[in-house]
């Protein structure tokens, strides 16, 4: 199974979704659907096709997202007022009106956090300490690898920083023990630097700019405000239990040859000795991130400060000179520009499938296409946690499927009838299952990474990714009926 799109499909897909958009503009607008939202219709399929065959660049869909909204939108009649045409000025207005969203600010912050971690090595420096505590052991080294993707995803707001940093790491552990790059415990490990990442981006709510898409949407359309400690509470019990199925998962599916390997721990220590003793940048940008994950799980409880805001002042702190840790010029270059283009635009793009009643249209039809207008919770949970994990076997952008399917999610949960059906809980749990990609290497950008050492084979990585999903959903119904139900989200 090749890990990358058919060239074929490369090549024609872009037509292929310029077509599909076109066949959606030219069809009689159904009832209650304004033309607005018939447009924004074609427009997700349009961006669905783009993202899951990567037929043009992340950045590059982006924009023609943006054209395409401001020509489109611009040329129908207002919602607001059908008997007027909104005008390219406001339909432009509506595809750029994610980059005034403060959860557009906390992912930029974010970035910027991860470039200072990068610039400093500080993350080098903790996944090392915390691997040289660990022994030579190879379940132990497993354990090892699992816990920094649970530690870094406190500090490292970034997926793919996170692993970026790790592999490299757990490539130099792989050499120095001697061992061949194709054995399983090479495989192993580099599968879990990348699962055990995927696993706490459910668990921590600044973990992947995915779920700031959501938190966006719920708090536009729902009018609720998710904190850091809430979600944490929430969410932080589910990656737990998953990194402990993870560990047996890896160790039942891909055996070490050894259960020792000599030298092991002598190769970290002599990694962590080369960098040298922590200095000052280190020490400031460490006292930095733990007063910032202060802020963050004493929001609402002891201050009234928002996460994006507190993210904001720490990287303005961070980039002052002389009492910072790093300047403009060295932050510039370490930012993934493109990502940030990319999580507005898919924030505009969510938000105007709500604002042009294209959301909620769709969501009748889904609604009664799957039977859901009074079933019960625990089922509306099932179909449609199923729905995305199946979906996101097409996609490499867990920030793409969250822009283009939460507020679908929203309006399904709205349409139905169900007595006491918690919407915004039922939409966090939800979001949970968006980061689900652990089936294939192009599911998600940190499994690329991992797969880019050639440490591991397409195969591999789905026989330990297949059992990993199905133990996931099982435990989305299980806390469902059970832990999220008590806490009255479910």
């Amino acid at each position: 199974m090749d890990p990358q799109p058919p060239s074929f499909i490369k090549k024609y897909a872009l037509w292929f979704a310029f077509a599909a958009l076109l066949a959606i503009v030219l069809m009689p607008t159904p009832e209650g659907l304004p033309v607005a939202g018939k447009r924004m219709l074609g427009i997700l399929v349009f961006s669905v096709i783009v993202w899951m065959t990567e037929t043009v660049s992340y950045p590059v869909s982006a924009a023609v997202i943006v054209t395409l909204m401001a020509f489109l939108l611009g040329s129908a009649p207002s919602v607001a007022d059908p008997t007027k045409i909104l005008g390219t000025n406001g339909g432009l207005g509506i595809a750029l009106g994610g980059f005034s969203n403060t959860a557009w600010a906390l992912v930029a912050g974010a970035l910027f956090l991860a470039a200072a971690m990068t610039r400093t090595g500080l993350d080098k420096r903790i996944a090392l300490v915390v691997l040289s505590k660990i022994g030579a052991r190879t379940n132990r080294v497993l354990m090892g690898v699992i816990f920094v993707g649970f530690l870094l995803s406190f500090f490292v707001p970034s997926t793919t920083a996170r692993v970026s940093c790790l592999v490299p790491i757990v490539m130099g552990i792989i050499l120095a023990f001697g061992v061949e790059r194709r054995s399983r415990f090479a495989g192993m490990m580099m599968i879990a630097t990348a699962q055990a990442d995927s696993l706490w981006n459910v668990g921590i709510k600044t973990a992947a700019a995915q779920n700031m898409v959501a938190v966006s949407f719920i708090q536009k359309q729902l009018g609720v405000d998710i904190t850091w400690l809430k979600w944490f509470i929430a969410a932080a019990p589910f990656s737990a239990i998953m990194s402990v199925v993870l560990y047996f998962v890896l160790m039942k599916m891909m055996p070490p040859e050894t259960d020792e390997i000599a030298g092991g721990k002598e190769a970290v220590a002599k990694s962590l000795a080369e960098l040298g003793p922590m200095r000052t940048e280190e020490k400031r940008l460490l006292v930095t991130s733990l007063l910032l994950l202060f802020f963050w799980t004493t929001e609402k409880v002891l201050h009234p400060f928002d996460t994006s805001t507190t993210t904001i002042a720490a990287i303005t702190y961070m980039l002052l000179p002389h009492v910072g840790v790093m300047s403009w010029e060295d932050a510039q270059k370490r930012i993934p520009w493109g990502t940030l283009v990319l999580f507005g635009v898919g924030i505009s793009l969510g938000s105007a499938l709500l604002s042009t009643k294209a959301a909620p249209w769709l969501a009748k039809l889904i609604v009664g296409a799957f039977g859901l207008q009074t079933a019960p919770a625990l089922m509306i949970l099932a179909v449609l946690s199923i729905f995305l994990i199946v979906i996101h076997l097409g996609f490499a952008s867990a920030t793409g499927l969250a822009a283009a399917m939460i507020p679908i999610i929203i309006s399904v949960l709205q349409s139905v009838k169900t007595p006491g059906l918690n919407v915004v809980g039922m939409t966090m749990i939800l979001q949970y299952v968006v980061s689900f990609g652990m089936i294939l290497p192009v599911n998600a950008p940190q499994n690329m990474i991992a797969y880019g050492t050639g440490t591991f084979e397409v195969k591999d990585f789905v026989k330990t990714g297949i059992p990993l999903t199905i133990a996931a959903y099982l435990l989305i119904l299980l806390m469902g009926a059970t832990y999220w139900k008590w806490l009255g989200l479910a």
